[in-house]
């Protein structure tokens, strides 16, 4: 026999104009093995169908289930019931727009977000689409896919401290991003043009460093080490015209990230 489980949940109807926010208690028997997303889809096939989370590959990729778990943000099937306690609370993500439920859609504000940054490689090449592909080292090439893991979950944003003061603050999964294509040699964008879209209170300079993005990635992406880099690009590049370039070139760390 397994533990019994209190799990109490968030539950909200936007669209239904006689829903109230309010929490909802769930009761069921543990078994081997059970995530958070066992648990609900139990729970909404044998108590409550209405009950809304999303969810779509149940493998930690596509971030759909991103919730608060007894007040840490996290994915609901890489959270095993077995390392939380017995009394489960569970809540929407912050800062997104809530769907119903458990539910929230992160995919407007990433859309969105993606779009006002420039999220894509910038060149001036024609792309051939017989061509042979561009070449980079075997090191790079790796550290760049590092930061691709982002599975837009959500989770870092929800947990961070500047997002929920201020809407406008682009969060660590956009720097981290920006990251990826400053250190991609096809983008032909300049220090001077990242600086244009991150060297604000909204960008890099806004980040009160409390590292509970990098906390509560379930990628374990190095999202301050990012955080750090563009920083530093940034300061450097408004200090330009002042400091003399030779010693901002020695203040940049010589590595695969200075273009």
């Amino acid at each position: 026999m397994g533990r019994k489980l209190h799990i109490e949940i968030f539950r909200y109807n936007p669209l239904d104009p006689d829903s109230r926010p309010h929490m909802q208690d769930f009761h069921l028997e543990e078994t081997r093995s059970m995530t958070l997303f066992i648990a609900l889809t139990q729970i909404r096939e044998t108590s409550d169908p209405s009950l809304q989370f999303d969810f779509c590959c149940r493998a930690g990729i596509c971030g759909s289930c991103g919730m608060v778990i007894n007040g840490r943000p996290g994915l609901a099937c890489h959270t095993q019931t077995e390392g939380l306690p017995d009394h489960i609370i569970l809540q929407p993500l912050p800062f997104f727009k809530l769907v119903g439920d458990l539910s929230v859609d992160t995919g407007v504000w990433f859309r969105q977000t993606w779009a006002k940054l420039g999220s894509w490689i910038h060149t001036s090449k024609t792309f051939e689409s017989k061509a042979e592909e561009e070449r980079m080292s075997n090191t790079l090439a790796n550290e760049i896919f590092e930061l691709d893991r982002c599975i837009e979950c959500g989770c870092c944003v929800a947990a961070c401290g500047t997002a929920l003061m201020r809407e406008d603050f682009i969060g660590a999964a956009s720097i981290n991003r920006l990251a990826r294509f400053y250190m991609d040699p096809r983008d032909e964008r300049t220090a001077e043009d990242f600086y244009e879209v991150i060297g604000n209170d909204a960008g890099v300079f806004g980040c009160m460093g409390l590292l509970a993005c990098e906390d509560v990635c379930p990628k374990r992406i190095p999202l301050q080490d990012q955080l750090g880099i563009m920083r530093r690009m940034a300061a450097l590049e408004s200090v330009k015209g002042i400091v003399p370039k030779a010693v901002r070139k020695m203040l940049t760390k010589k590595c695969c990230h200075e273009k």
